[in-house]
């Protein structure tokens, strides 16, 4: 039996419906807000494992869950035979020559779209052809030996090999993926590139690509950190270009790459605020094709937790988010340690899951104990936040990377004030935008600097401290989500965009407009 139409099929890379999130939260608030549209999913994950408990339970309007694993690409293939076509392996060495050059337009637009019709199933290049050809191991051999100036020719091997994989699975699923009339993916990376070869194989799709944070910034930032990669180590996320080794900037010129394909091939692109369409432009995205659509909470679902609130101010630090490395946990947990000095009682509460990262949980857990903080930091694990919010005094972020975070939205609804690292939109959703309406609003609390436990902490109690100060930024807080960061708004944007893909759909099916076959 085949699998229905759906309106709009969603290409999600590790969130929903598998992982829980801010991006899960927003996936899941899009679709039930659209009962009159039908919804699919791809979802795109690195094992099996990882979708063992499904987090949210599927709206009636999806129709269609589909699953792809990076993993299995990487295991062990028997074969009797590889095809072999010089032409397919010179294509792929002018693709991995501009990769590698960094040209200005990343890969340029012929080049990408014969790497995109040789990867479609049955076409010149099979995943047995790269691993197991003569004319393969020539072409990884000349580019070590242009480009390489440092790593093992085994590290170089292997990597190459770990790039390339993906993207066979990426090209079956492409190719299996059910009827519908739109793309919508929420990120470049993997996702992303899923979108461009499935519009390059049916060009009637409307493909829209929406950031909330952007992508290939965050990858730079993982890649900076990563361990598992054998080269010089980074002295700061600042450096990178200048200190990289040789690995370690291959992988990011492949996700830069990643992104710019997705740019290229997406119809219209949604980001949530300037700071983020300037770095989207800055990635390669054609400025043309970018909309502003901010994110919104239902500031309803938060009442009750309003009106549970008492006149004392708790002296408690709640830090809602995934305990990884992005989120800086352990900054946060250094700030607890400085703020007790100031607060004998104060405490901080980790409201998020921890299965993601065990060894990073672990080394907080160790932080914990080092600084003795055990009666005085929890980690409380998922939370409901409607449920918990009216216990806390400050809702906060220590992150080195956000967009437009939806939690801090959450915590204004609920009259909680915010100290907020100086990431994505973060101060201007604290101290306002560039509208003269918005910044008459006020301050909703504070904004430092990355990893700076000491000017966090001094941020935190100068609010819990101080009643009149925290009482104006909570006032602030409410005035702010209500006047301009409500999922009304949010809801009403997407579904114009989702009109919008659906009527190109017909245009283009009414007009004839060609296919993939068509133009090969």
């Amino acid at each position: 039996m085949n699998p229905p139409t759906v309106d709009v099929l969603f290409l999600l890379e590790g969130t929903y419906p598998y992982v829980r999130g801010g991006v899960s939260s927003w996936i899941h608030e899009i679709i039930k807000a659209s009962a009159d549209l039908t919804f699919g999913i791809m979802f795109i994950g690195a094992s099996p494992e990882q979708t063992d408990v499904m987090h949210y339970q599927l709206p009636e309007n999806v129709v269609y869950l589909e699953t792809c694993f990076l993993s299995q690409s990487l295991q062990p293939h028997t074969h009797k035979s590889a095809r072999s076509d010089a032409n397919t392996f010179e294509v792929m060495e002018a693709f991995h020559h501009q990769m590698h050059e960094a040209h200005p337009d990343g890969v340029a637009p012929d080049t990408l779209s014969r790497v995109y019709r040789m990867l479609r199933e049955g076409h010149q290049l099979n995943h047995a052809s790269f691993l197991h050809t003569q004319e393969a191991m020539e072409m990884v051999n000349n580019m070590y030996r242009e480009y390489s100036t440092e790593a093992s020719y085994l590290n170089y091997f292997w990597t190459v090999r770990s790039m390339h994989a993906p993207m066979f699975s990426l090209a079956k699923a492409a190719a299996t993926i059910p009827s519908c009339r739109m793309l919508h993916s929420l990120s470049t990376g993997y996702a992303g590139f899923l979108g461009a070869l499935i519009k390059q194989q049916r060009p009637e799709l409307y493909f829209l690509l929406s950031e909330h944070g952007i992508y290939t910034k965050e990858r730079k930032i993982d890649l900076a950190q990563a361990q598992w990669i054998d080269d010089r180590q980074i002295p700061s996320y600042t450096g990178l270009d200048h200190s990289t080794g040789y690995v370690r900037s291959l992988w990011i010129q492949f996700f830069e790459f990643l992104g710019k394909a997705t740019y290229m091939a997406a119809d219209q692109i949604t980001c949530l605020y300037e700071g983020n369409r300037l770095r989207q432009i800055t990635e390669g995205a054609p400025p043309e094709k970018i909309r502003l659509v901010p994110n919104g909470i239902s500031v309803t679902r938060f009442q009750p937790a309003l009106k549970r609130r008492t006149d004392t101010i708790p002296m408690v630090i709640g830090l809602a988010g995934r305990v990884v490395p992005i989120k800086d946990v352990k900054t946060f947990i250094r700030a607890i340690d400085i703020a007790r000095q100031t607060l004998p009682d104060v405490e901080g509460w980790i409201l998020g899951p921890m299965e993601e990262d065990p060894t990073y949980v672990e080394e907080c857990f160790n932080l914990v104990e080092q600084l003795q903080l055990g009666q005085q930091l929890r980690f409380c694990g998922f939370q409901s936040l409607p449920d918990t919010v009216h216990q806390l005094g400050l809702l906060v972020l220590t992150s080195i990377s956000e967009a437009q975070p939806l939690v801090v939205l959450e915590g204004f609804a609920a009259g909680i004030p915010t100290v907020c690292t100086d990431v994505g939109s973060c101060r201007e959703l604290v101290l306002g935008g560039s509208n003269p309406i918005d910044q008459a609003i006020g301050a909703a609390g504070a904004i430092v600097g990355i990893a700076d436990p000491q000017a966090f902490a001094d941020a935190c109690t100068g609010l819990l401290a101080n009643p009149e100060r925290w009482y104006a930024a909570q006032k602030a807080a409410l005035n702010r989500v209500h006047r301009w960061y409500t999922d009304e708004q949010m809801f009403r944007g997407y579904h114009q965009l989702y009109q919008q893909g659906m009527a190109y759909h017909a245009r283009q099916v009414t007009s004839g407009a060609a296919t993939c076959e068509q133009v090969s």
